[in-house]
């Protein structure tokens, strides 16, 4: 099943690519939603195979994913792989300056099932995929609006692409 959407920020392409690549901050957002996260690679900067594994409740069970950043070309595309014992998926978002102080955010979501469990409830995605659709809009609009907040604040000078 794949998913994209388009949304622009009021911010120049270098500060929503450092923003987008302020690894800390989202595992310091994803800590306060109740996510269990833990990097698992050694890199000392950001790059491509920065991995992290994360725990959290979805659908009343305990969910484990395994996350790797498998591109990174500053500053304009990023991708992930999340691998989980039910489902594959891959995630690239790619940035594109519009004019100086305006920046167009592409993120695109590809979800393979690994079990028959996944695979039937992917199929009942397919089947309200009106809704789906709405709801994958909604949250990348408010990604890119925590984005446009997030680049109006100064950036740190120890923040990944800054």
């Amino acid at each position: 099943m794949k998913l994209a959407s388009k949304k622009d920020v009021e911010a120049p392409i270098a500060k929503v690519w450092a923003v987008v690549t302020d690894f800390e901050s989202w595992e310091r957002s994803a800590m306060r939603r109740g996510v269990e996260v833990a990097r698992t690679d050694s890199l000392r900067a950001p790059g491509v195979g920065m991995a992290w594994h994360a725990r959290f409740a979805y659908r009343a069970k305990q969910r484990k994913v395994d996350l790797t950043l498998t591109e990174m070309a500053a500053p304009g595309a990023m991708a992930m792989a999340l691998v989980s014992p039910a489902v594959e998926a891959t995630t690239r978002i790619e940035l594109i300056e519009m004019s100086a102080k305006r920046t167009r955010i592409h993120v695109t979501t590809e979800i393979k099932p690994r079990s028959l469990g996944a695979r039937l409830f992917l199929q009942s995605l397919r089947l309200a995929r009106a809704k789906v659709d709405r709801k994958f809009d909604a949250r990348i609009a408010q990604f890119a609006a925590e984005l446009e907040a997030r680049s109006k604040l100064p950036v740190r000078p120890d923040a990944a692409g800054a």
